[in-house]
């Protein structure tokens, strides 16, 4: 595993619940640092964390996460991935649990290809979430997004006074099938590089 040199220290707060939900308030502060990278889709330096504007999540972002198949593409390119180890920091009395995981981007799939984005997470010690993806189907040139949310009573929490590690492992898989030319997956037509957001759920200890 690759150890990504910066960290970065974030304040943030906790994902905004609806009237039906009994979430506690925040901690004072929360910080989050990228303590171990892995994988074809995030060679070393291209993985960053940052809070999002509105404080309620954090986002991590690739640049060089693409995967694409037909073409002259190499043919270890139609499948790329990325493993994070996360270490979160937070006040003693508190605990934390991920309610919802946001990934977007930006695909061109040729006619007869397929494309797909899979993630899971979970909190060192503790069973993964079950993996849940996402296809698309050509011809599409368009940007995409998808959700993946728990259940507010589902939602598993790090143990109570212990330092968990919180991992984070994403795909994305292009298929040529019977498509001609290049097909191509990335996070964001923009900059090129992916971004997900993961919202927090606190509770009291």
């Amino acid at each position: 595993m690759l150890t990504l040199v910066a960290a970065a220290a974030l304040t943030l707060s906790a994902f905004v619940p609806t009237a039906e939900t009994a979430v506690d308030a925040p901690p004072d502060y929360v910080t989050v640092q990228v303590r171990t990278v892995n994988g074809s889709g995030c060679p070393a330096g291209t993985a960053a964390v940052a809070a999002s504007p509105d404080r309620t999540a954090f986002t991590v972002t690739y640049s060089q996460f693409l995967a694409q198949a037909g073409g002259e593409s190499d043919p270890t390119d139609f499948r790329k991935n990325c493993q994070l180890a996360l270490e979160l920091g937070y006040p003693q009395g508190f605990t934390y649990g991920i309610a919802q995981a946001d990934y977007r981007g930006f695909a061109h799939l040729q006619r007869g290809a397929t494309g797909m984005e899979q993630g899971s997470y979970y909190i060192q010690g503790t069973s993964p979430t079950a993996r849940k993806s996402h296809s698309y189907t050509g011809p599409f040139s368009d940007n995409w997004q998808a959700t993946d949310a728990t259940e507010w009573d589902a939602i598993v929490y790090a143990p109570c006074g212990e330092q968990r590690m919180f991992n984070v492992n994403t795909e994305l898989r292009v298929t040529a099938g019977t498509s001609t030319g290049t097909s191509f997956m990335v996070m964001d037509s923009t900059d090129s590089s992916v971004s997900t957001t993961y919202h927090f759920s606190w509770k009291r200890c």
